[in-house]
């Protein structure tokens, strides 16, 4: 039994994968609503419009759409950036196909879209999360092996200073106990929080608003702070300490850049952005509504060779810096079933917090 026009329309209109119908000369014939979601154009405004004006690759990708009307093969190509009609960019599988227009009997072609973006950062948030846990559980396994033997040492020191014979000598003890105190002070940052989060209903908008003042007052005024506040956001439940640490580490660590590395035709400007999302993954969990921070800098960039390892303790691009900050605030934004997240170019870093906004 053949399927009826309307039955096959409908399946279209629920099909996952976009489905582009082209026509000898590359315009668009049709799209399905998933095709349209990709490419960020209505089905009614790409009808007619030529599919490299609002999905361009490559000359050589565009003549390979030729070929494959001319040659009658199909191919798939895996993971193309694609520069979409409105200068965004998306990762596509697609695959061509040609075959005759159904009314037309002219030759045309079949694309099917497969969006990659989604599923990319997915796979990427699950491995920055595996990572921190195995460093997270690692830190833990070097504190428990230094803590211990630092706090022999300690008291071998103070019971040595009660045995000296003259006075001047407690300097030396004095040096141990304090070395071993600075030691242990630096393995409990390394673990990050070590109480359990105090949780109340904070609205981001105030934490934010409270880590602005500090850098205000850190920066000596010198850092023009943009704020792009969606006030609809609802409130949450968190650690409000907690979050402003988080938080303002991320903005520390942008405000020192753009101190350290001054640019006289780029004045210092840090923008913080708020939105909410609908249906966000977050790993491999998926939450109703997300909160999304973004802390913008147009400092110097983060450097490429220490992108990869960035939320790891000890890792830093400052001589002077620790490297603790953003591994406490990836710490803390965990512990609340988010993440960070970041990109970074000369001249323009952003870091992006996801917060789920249903109860933590």
């Amino acid at each position: 039994m053949l399927a009826s026009p309307h039955l096959n329309q409908r399946l279209m209109e629920h099909l996952n994968t976009g489905v582009v119908l082209l026509d000898a000369d590359l315009s668009i014939i049709f799209m399905n609503p998933a095709a349209e979601a990709l490419l960020e154009v209505s089905g009614q405004r790409g009808k007619g419009v030529e599919f490299t004006m609002l999905a361009r690759e490559s000359d050589e990708a565009t003549q390979a759409f030729r070929d494959a009307l001319i040659n009658g093969h199909s191919y798939t190509k895996r993971e193309a950036t694609i520069e979409l009609h409105n200068q965004q960019q998306a990762t596509l599988d697609y695959s061509v196909s040609p075959l005759s227009h159904p009314e037309t009997r002219l030759p045309c072609l079949l694309v099917e879209l497969q969006g990659r973006d989604r599923l990319m950062r997915i796979s990427r948030e699950e491995q920055l999360i595996a990572k921190q846990e195995t460093t997270r559980n690692l830190v833990r396994g070097l504190a428990h092996e230094i803590k211990n033997p630092l706090g022999g040492i300690r008291g071998a020191a103070q019971l040595l200073e009660r045995e000296l014979p003259t006075a001047d000598l407690a300097e030396y003890t004095n040096i141990i106990i304090e070395e071993a105190d600075r030691l242990r002070d630096l393995v409990d940052r390394m673990l990050g929080p070590r109480t359990l989060p105090q949780t109340e209903e904070i609205n981001i908008h105030e934490v934010l608003e409270r880590v602005c003042q500090l850098v205000d007052v850190e920066s000596e005024h010198q850092i023009e702070i943009i704020r792009d506040y969606d006030p609809s956001i609802p409130e949450m439940e968190a650690d409000r300490g907690q979050m402003v640490q988080a938080l303002l580490n991320v903005c520390r660590n942008a405000m020192q850049a753009m101190m350290e590395n001054p640019n006289p035709e780029r004045p210092p400007s840090l923008t913080m952005k708020t939105r909410s999302i609908r249906q966000f993954t977050i790993g491999h969990h998926r939450h109703r509504l997300v909160v999304r921070v973004d802390i913008t800098d147009n400092g110097p960039g983060i450097p490429e060779e220490i992108q990869e390892s960035l939320f790891y303790p000890m890792v830093t691009g400052r001589p002077e810096g620790t490297g603790l900050g953003l591994s406490i605030s990836q710490s803390i934004i965990n512990q609340c079933d988010g993440i960070i997240e970041f990109e970074s170019e000369p001249g323009r870093t952003t870091f992006s917090i996801y917060l789920p906004l249903e109860s933590l």
